[in-house]
């Protein structure tokens, strides 16, 4: 991927040179709302609750030096946000006929806070559709090439245009009515529909590659074939089979390794909102 160089984004909220304690307090009551949050929108809040400061004492603050992998790894996630503002602006206009209002990007290491509830590196990258950001320990792109075995810059960009993917969703009401819908049902059913949420974030993140390749010119040889494998490596029945589970359809939240890269390439040969419609479609 041709990124170095480019114009970066300014919807980045840089928190990594805080320690992960440097929050405040947080009572009863918004703890409960962190656990009920962080239940529906699938965010691990388990850092949090084990974090001193939720005591409501205070604040703790310490600072974190960043490395030269850290500074690089902010550069690249700041180029390609850039890059999914000026493709979904362009495309909101032409196939929704609406302005996009870009997400903010949120750098952290080791933990964070979110309106959602706790943003680790055990959580891995989500997306809060109570502040409109998305939230990322760039450490994580590290777990993704080293431990799940998808590796290469374009597949560090998937992952990113699939959390703004999320926003995309938020900014045309889906994410909200689909979370809705999440809150009043069964565990399974809830499950499944958090399945075509993720699956149709893919097929945001196909779309979002065929525009960058037209629009930059950044996408080179071998970069679908990243985004392709790091949908495979972090399909649902993948990750259980890898951790010695077998795989329980009725467990999944984001689709099959089959679905996420069959969704995404959808995306990215149609090229079109309309195409991503999981929710709609009789089978995924």
């Amino acid at each position: 991927m041709k990124w170095q160089g480019r114009r970066r984004s300014q919807n980045i909220e840089d928190r990594r040179r805080r320690g992960p304690g440097a929050v405040g307090g947080i009572g009863g009551v918004g703890l409960v709302a962190i656990l009920v949050i962080g239940y529906f929108l699938g965010v691990d809040v388990t850092p949090l609750l084990n974090d001193p400061s939720l005591g409501g004492g205070g604040s703790q603050s310490s600072t974190v030096e960043l490395t030269a992998a850290d500074r690089q790894a902010g550069e690249f996630v700041s180029v390609t946000l850039a890059d999914t503002e000026e493709v979904w602006a362009e495309l909101f206009q032409e196939q929704v006929g609406q302005a996009y209002t870009p997400a903010t990007l949120v750098l952290f290491k080791s933990a964070t806070q979110s309106p959602c509830g706790g943003a680790s590196g055990a959580s891995g990258p989500f997306y809060c559709p109570a502040d409109k950001k998305a939230y990322l320990d760039t450490e994580f792109f590290t777990t993704l090439s080293r431990r799940l075995g998808a590796s290469g810059d374009f597949a560090a960009a998937y992952v990113v245009a699939h959390e703004i993917s999320h926003h995309v969703q938020n900014e045309l009401g889906i994410l909200g009515q689909a979370n809705q819908a999440r809150q009043q049902s069964s565990e399974a059913q809830s499950n499944a529909i958090s399945v075509r949420i993720e699956l149709q974030a893919d097929c945001f993140s196909g779309i979002w590659a065929r525009h960058a390749q037209a629009q930059f010119g950044s996408v080179e040889r071998g970069d679908i074939e990243e985004a392709m494998n790091a949908a495979k490596q972090i399909g649902d029945d993948t990750l259980q089979r890898n951790a010695g589970r077998r795989p329980n359809p009725h467990t999944f939240t984001h689709g099959t390794s089959e679905q996420r890269q069959r969704w995404f390439i959808t995306g990215y040969e149609s090229g079109r909102m309309a195409a991503c419609d999981t929710f709609g479609a009789s089978s995924l």
